[in-house]
């Protein structure tokens, strides 16, 4: 319960008006992320993100995270690497960052940079974290790091909350990876 806290603080200081869900722009995986790659989404932008299209069969992995969540940063490097080794095998991989919208051309992406991330990035702004929270999945209690990986219809199978252990990601990948034909 206190991470839900933590988050609803963050989140009503990040609080702004409503932006609309702008597909992120996907990398070339030459250059990380630049600030202007950063795109801010409500909870209808959320919704979309882990909507599933019929015609994309790629499974899709999904971390929540912040700059100033110290197992987020730890993790980070693990998380650059799968994007690298699973994006050419069909890995469809959006980074969630739950920082303040004020840190959108800033420290996220000054981050990301530090990291050489190439992944897709956007900001959740909302301004109470429960239905995102809620639409994500019903499990989760808010905490971070938290990652989720869905398969094609858009059902998790994977989660892990807090640092992720690379292996047991990289074997749900492999499965979902395999199983998408």
């Amino acid at each position: 319960m206190g991470s839900r806290l933590f988050i609803l603080l963050v989140s009503l200081a990040a609080a702004c008006s409503a932006v609309g869900f702008a597909s992120p722009a996907q990398s070339d995986g030459a250059t990380a992320a630049r600030a202007s790659d950063i795109r801010q989404i409500d909870l209808a932008g959320l919704k979309k993100l882990l909507q599933r299209d019929a015609k994309d069969t790629r499974p899709l992995l999904v971390n929540f995270w912040a700059t100033w969540c110290d197992p987020c940063r730890e993790e980070f490097p693990d998380l650059v690497k799968v994007d690298d080794d699973y994006r050419s095998k069909g890995l469809h991989f959006v980074s969630v960052s739950l920082d303040d919208v004020t840190d959108i051309k800033s420290a996220v992406p000054k981050f990301l940079k530090e990291m050489k991330a190439t992944m897709p990035v956007v900001l959740l702004n909302v301004p109470d974290p429960e239905p995102a929270i809620r639409t994500v999945d019903a499990t989760w209690d808010g905490q971070l790091p938290a990652t989720f990986l869905y398969d094609k219809e858009g059902k998790v199978v994977f989660r892990h909350f807090g640092r992720v252990k690379p292996d047991e990601l990289r074997a749900a990948i492999d499965k979902a990876v395999g199983s998408k034909q």
